[in-house]
């Protein structure tokens, strides 16, 4: 029993850790659109998403990679768009940060079951489609258009 909920406890944290790094990276760029030429610091940033700075940190640093975050260095520094947020697609911001499908993993099955042996095939491409509607949908909507909602 201890074996199960311990893993079953793992398999909800990387779900959740997988799927919160989108939503976190996505509040860090609207909140950075929505202040336009300010430069934020990861302190007041993670104010606004209520998580730890050394989170928000993480995230920037990830999304500097991709060139949608550039950081300021010294007294008065802090964080910019690396971009106009009209040049930036919400897809960015997802292929930036979701190394793994959102929908997850599938399992490991017994190959001698008719439906076990068959189902990982189904269900990965299922996901993929899943997947490939999400990113077309994403691909629609600018970070600019994005922040119109926020007054």
């Amino acid at each position: 029993m201890f074996q199960f909920e311990n893993k079953s406890h793992l398999y909800s944290s990387l779900f959740f850790m997988n799927n919160i790094r989108l939503s976190t990276s996505i509040h860090i760029m609207t909140l950075l659109a929505y202040q336009k030429d300010e430069v934020l610091s990861s302190d007041y940033i993670a104010s606004s998403i209520n998580i730890n700075p050394a989170v928000v940190r993480k995230e920037i640093s990830n999304l500097k990679k991709y060139n949608l975050v550039e950081s300021k260095e010294g007294k008065g520094g802090g964080n910019l768009l690396g971009k106009p947020a009209k040049e930036i697609l919400l897809s960015d911001i997802y292929k930036a940060v979701l190394q793994k499908s959102v929908l997850g993993k599938t399992n490991d099955t017994n190959p001698k079951c008719p439906v076990g042996k068959q189902i990982n095939k189904h269900l990965k491409n299922l996901y993929s489609e899943a997947e490939m509607s999400l990113l077309k949908r994403m691909e629609k909507i600018s970070l600019g258009d994005f922040i119109k909602q926020f007054k």
